[in-house]
């Protein structure tokens, strides 16, 4: 298989958590599973560089479980990634590449079990190639390097029981992708397949009453909100800055900050700023104890790595302190990149691969 085609893969993350999905330029379209963008319109998809690109749903076929999404970018520079005309026979050697749970690009090994197996009322590829939560709507090629199947999902504490669907059920989605209103969220009728834009209520073409109900938006927490103005007022796009349920990871020029909800009790703004010096560190070591113990955020110290942080108990986000938290949280990610400057300058401590790289 051809090493290259892991750039065309992609990571998806939205509010409830990632998943994957993979680029066809030749259509110029994000392919994925439709439960993993479910009660969203838009998404942020993440190559394996982490650098976060914003998507919106185009067309959706919820039976299939197959999504496509658009992006406004240049995708050009990708590889192109084939589908292949011929299915897979038992036996035959299968990959599957993807984001499981969320880590870096990973790929594995295995053979198809089934070509054709009927799993609640539609035909799917299994495989034992290990396929984990995050996976799905990633990719599974063949040997030759070409698309085999969607990745979808697996059966829960089953091992060596992965399932993919046919890109004989995608291929005419693509062929039609041209005639799309690229302004509206597309769905693919249930009963007679024909194409309909959000703004009909019953499919024109046999009578079906469309289920666009399930593309209304998901509501946010209070929180989520909160913290979202908070990042929003960075100038970061807090769409492309979820990675779950209350939580968020971004970059604020070259630091990567991190905020997430800490056992039901903290919010916790958290960034990895630097990397204790290879040696001569006593100036630093005096500098970082020296801190003020009432400074609003706080340096400390995890093996050789420097982080900066700010926490706060959910218990005090009270109607007189909400306002000027929202606002440290805002200035945290600027107090960031600050001192893990300073500290470069000063100090001469370097940059974690973290930092974004410019």
């Amino acid at each position: 298989m051809q090493q290259h085609l892991f750039q065309a893969i992609y990571k998806i993350t939205q509010a409830r958590g990632s998943g994957s999905c993979f680029y066809l330029k030749k259509y110029d379209l994000f392919v994925t599973n439709h439960h993993v963008i479910e009660g969203f319109r838009e998404v942020a998809v993440e190559d394996h560089t982490r650098k976060r690109y914003l998507a919106r749903v185009l067309l959706t076929n919820p039976s299939q479980d197959i999504a496509l999404l658009k992006s406004d970018n240049d995708f050009s520079f990708l590889p192109e990634l084939h589908l292949a005309r011929q299915e897979p026979h038992t036996g035959q050697k299968i990959y599957v590449a993807g984001y499981p749970f969320g880590i870096p690009f990973t790929i594995t090994e295995g053979t198809v079990s089934a070509p054709l197996q009927f799993i609640d009322g539609q035909y799917r590829i299994q495989t034992d190639a290990a396929v984990n939560p995050g996976n799905s709507g990633g990719a599974m090629f063949n040997a030759r390097g070409e698309i085999v199947a969607i990745t979808s999902n697996k059966f829960t504490n089953a091992d060596n029981m992965g399932f993919g669907i046919p890109v004989r059920f995608l291929i005419p989605l693509l062929e039609q992708s041209d005639q799309f209103d690229t302004h509206k969220l597309n769905l693919q009728c249930s009963c007679c397949d024909a194409i309909i834009p959000e703004d009909e209520k019953y499919c024109p073409q046999c009578g079906n009453k469309l289920p666009f109900y399930l593309f209304n938006e998901r509501t946010l927490s209070e929180l989520a909100v909160y913290c979202e103005k908070a990042i929003a007022d960075m100038g970061i796009s807090p769409i492309l800055a979820r990675t779950g349920h209350e939580s968020w990871t971004f970059h604020k020029d070259k630091s990567e900050i991190r905020i997430f909800v800490y056992r039901q009790q903290l919010l916790i703004c958290t960034s990895p700023i630097n990397l204790l010096p290879k040696k001569n560190f006593a100036p630093l070591l005096h500098y970082l104890l020296s801190s003020p113990d009432n400074s609003r955020y706080q340096l400390g110290l995890e093996g050789n790595q420097i982080f900066l942080s700010y926490r706060i108990h959910l218990s005090d986000l009270q109607a007189d302190t909400e306002d000027s938290i929202q606002r440290n949280i805002t200035d945290f990610a600027l107090q960031a990149d600050k001192t893990a400057r300073y500290l470069s300058e000063k100090f001469g401590c370097d940059f974690p691969e973290y930092s974004l790289k410019q």
